[in-house]
């Protein structure tokens, strides 16, 4: 499965972000390639369905089925449940798995 990762240029969760989707990807079996895309403008952010950096899409999808049907996108530091600016490793995994799951 394809993993996107949005994010803007210093934004230090980026890096953390990838290595995060690499672990948990190991943790639960399945293999993953990962893309690095780097906004430089609102536009960009818009363009690439960003809610925030770092953004993370499974397939195409949010990491968070709650931003999967919001069209508000953001040229910002994205911070996820808890106030971390990395999503719970359960939110992950689960995105994961769904996308697994997928025909």
């Amino acid at each position: 499965m394809h993993v996107r990762v949005v994010y803007f240029e210093g934004c230090p969760n980026a890096e953390p972000a990838v290595e995060l989707v690499r672990e948990v990807a190991d943790e639960i079996g399945v293999t993953v390639t990962t893309e690095l895309v780097c906004v430089a403008s609102a536009d960009e952010a818009q363009r690439e369905r960003m809610h925030g950096s770092p953004t993370i899409q499974v397939n195409g999808l949010d990491v968070d089925p709650a931003q999967r049907s919001s069209d508000v996108y953001s040229f910002g530091c994205r911070v996820f449940h808890g106030g971390n600016g990395l999503p719970p490793r359960e939110m992950l995994a689960a995105a994961l798995q769904e996308a697994g799951d997928a025909p």
